[in-house]
């Protein structure tokens, strides 16, 4: 299986608020990259699905709302073992400004953990 990630992916666990024009959803972000996230849930959205993000990481005055788009989903299978269901949504239209805090962000966690690990 090839990778389709362009970015690379931090874990995480933050809470999320997924809204769209008629859906109202409260989840968590398990990972965040410089291009978007996954959202765990048992409700996914339809891929192509677009929405508003707002989440605040842990110890940060000031929360990111975002546009987003549902990549892909990962969807919850009755009777089997899914231990991770949930959506891909991919960032868009985000300001200069809310893409170059993104990208602080998820450096910044990056290269906490890697001089954590060492």
């Amino acid at each position: 299986m090839s990778e389709r990630r362009s970015a690379e992916r931090i874990d995480v666990t933050w809470s999320v608020d997924c809204e769209t024009e008629d859906t109202f959803l409260y989840a968590n972000i398990t990972d965040i990259s410089e291009l978007g996230v996954f959202v765990r849930t048992q409700e996914p959205l339809e891929i192509g699905t677009r929405l508003t993000l707002r989440f605040a990481p842990p110890g940060s005055p000031d929360e990111f709302v975002t546009k987003g788009q549902v990549q892909w989903v990962n969807p919850v299978r009755m009777l089997s073992d899914n231990p991770n269901p949930g959506m891909g949504i991919r960032f868009v239209e985000l300001t200069d400004e809310s893409r170059e805090r993104l990208v602080d962000l998820v450096h910044t966690i990056a290269y906490v953990r890697s001089t954590d690990n060492n």
